[in-house]
């Protein structure tokens, strides 16, 4: 089982700052790489935000976030990202020809002991793998949003995956205080396809105007006890982010996955949740 000290983060928006932020509280030296400065330096503001709010909460001491922040280096070149990185977590938009771009540069660029992770949340590791050389060092490490909040950590292995780069994984999510899963590649994995089929049915049922949104979530939260309806949860997502996968799940697995209309449209019209003020609900600007 390799040992991981060095972490690199590719993608330093609303999946990839969390999971920056996480790995550096857990001891983790951290590099966190974007294609612009302006990225990075969201995502840096981000993590600043969340340690403020732990600190505020008496949950950090102010000594806990200058620890954190010392332990990141943010930069945009690539290059140097994966030079000295023992694990690499992607986590770019839910795009197979980009990860695949993303996984062909990092194999070129890695040593040879790095074990390159995808926070994808649906797509096929063994179709991310084989843009490598090193398909027996890829896996699947997804994470939930908020990162520094949600406990699970959903683990992929495609059928290339080694034993060893498992074990190493698993001991990873264990240091950054995560519960492990381990599942098989398969579309949408466990969390994404059971977590879409309910959401889309939300979406169907508010389009056919069975009832408001806030009534739909409502019966979820208080019927069966969800701590966040499926519509809210998808604003929270990122109805983008919903729809991207719902078209790659109901191109690999069939009808029950087709996205509905309404939410087609409402991505057309950039109503894509909390990220841009409107989705199901009105959010209020930051």
């Amino acid at each position: 089982m390799a040992d991981v000290k060095n972490i690199t983060v590719i993608g330093a928006g609303t999946m990839g700052h969390g999971i920056a932020q996480v790995a550096a509280q857990s001891g983790f030296q951290v590099t966190l790489c974007d294609l612009k400065q302006e990225f990075i330096d969201n995502g840096l503001r981000r993590i600043i935000q969340n340690l403020d709010k732990g600190i505020e909460r008496g949950k950090l001491a102010e000594e806990d976030k200058k620890s954190a922040l010392a332990k990141i280096k943010a930069i945009t070149n690539l290059e140097e990202a994966a030079r000295d990185a023992d694990l690499v977590i992607e986590a770019v938009l839910e795009k197979i020809e980009l990860k695949r771009e993303v996984f062909g540069n990092l194999d070129r660029l890695c040593p040879q002991h790095t074990i390159l992770a995808s926070n994808t949340s649906s797509i096929s590791l063994t179709e991310i793998a084989a843009a490598t050389k090193r398909p027996q060092q890829v896996i699947g490490m997804h994470f939930f949003n908020p990162v520094h909040i949600m406990k699970l950590l959903e683990v992929i292995v495609a059928k290339q995956t080694s034993d060893d780069t498992l074990q190493t994984v698993l001991a990873v999510g264990s240091k950054l205080g995560k519960e492990t899963i381990v599942v098989k590649d398969s579309p949408g994995f466990a969390t994404s396809r059971l977590g879409l089929a309910l959401g889309l049915e939300a979406v169907r049922m508010l389009e056919a105007g069975v009832a408001s949104a806030e009534d739909i979530d409502k019966a979820m939260v208080l019927g069966y006890n969800y701590p966040m309806g499926p519509l809210r949860l998808g604003d929270l997502v990122g109805l983008d982010v919903r729809l991207n996968i719902a078209e790659y799940l109901f191109k690999e697995i069939g009808e029950q996955f087709r996205p509905p209309e309404l939410l087609r449209k409402m991505v057309a019209e950039g109503k894509l949740g909390q990220k841009t003020g409107e989705g199901f609900y009105k959010w209020p600007s930051k």
